[in-house]
């Protein structure tokens, strides 16, 4: 299949997720086109998709300059963020969906300031409480460090959560995953807390989007499913 069937099919089958659960079909699908090339890209936004994901600051900012023509595009940086790079990220991305300190959003709102612009974020749960993982631990205590720190970071406009669960071959397994980091989401929304958006849950890939999007998710981050089997992490 075709990189514009590949997307079809999968839209297809997130308006049936949303169906199953009395959802309206709003939810943003991220296409994941890290190690893809700029060819890939082009014929996912020729299919109509706007939103598209990198993992790394590097090999996305030697993209950017032959994808500059496309209209309408927003860039996401879903991977984790390195400091040394913060304001390289600044630069390029028009959102970066992996906040996971008080220390990143500091970085991250010193840079965007610097450059005149206001940053879309997400941050970041480690929900599975993985070692190997990056992101605020799922505990009051780290969260609220974050939270609280939310009125001062004016360049920074947190619009909700992004969660990767433990992987497993059994999408059903990223479900009680999936569920409390929406639990998280909605016990914050109800502090009504200043500058700390909700609107966004960033959860579900390739292999369990349709359990995410059944569990609440607005946002899916789809690679495999697009653009096929990846021949480098």
């Amino acid at each position: 299949m075709s990189i514009a069937e590949n997307i079809a099919w999968v839209r297809e089958r997130i308006a049936a997720a949303a169906r199953r659960v009395g959802r309206a079909d709003n939810i943003t699908l991220v296409g994941v086109s890290k190690t893809f090339p700029v060819e890939c890209i082009r014929e996912a936004y020729a299919a109509g998709l706007r939103v598209f994901g990198e993992n790394r600051v590097q090999e996305f900012a030697g993209k950017v300059d032959a994808l500059r023509d496309l209209r309408d595009v927003e860039w996401h940086l879903i991977g984790h963020l390195q400091t040394n790079k913060v304001a390289k990220a600044v630069e390029l991305f028009d959102a970066v969906d992996s906040v996971d300190s008080v220390r990143m959003a500091e970085k991250l709102n010193a840079s965007a300031e610097s450059a005149g612009k206001k940053l879309s974020v997400l941050i970041e749960i480690n929900v599975g409480g993985e070692a190997a993982k990056t992101g605020v631990a799922a505990t009051a205590e780290e969260l609220d460090q974050v939270l609280r720190g939310a009125p001062r970071w004016g360049h920074l406009k947190i619009c909700g959560l992004m969660a990767v669960p433990p992987y497993t071959e059994d999408p059903e397994c990223s479900r009680p995953y999936f569920r409390q980091l929406r639990q998280i989401r909605d016990s914050i929304a109800a502090r009504a807390l200043p500058m700390v958006g909700t609107d966004v849950l960033s959860m579900g890939m390739s292999h369990d989007f349709e359990v995410a999007i059944e569990e609440g998710a607005t946002c899916v981050r789809v690679g495999t499913a697009i653009f096929g089997q990846r021949t480098r992490p």
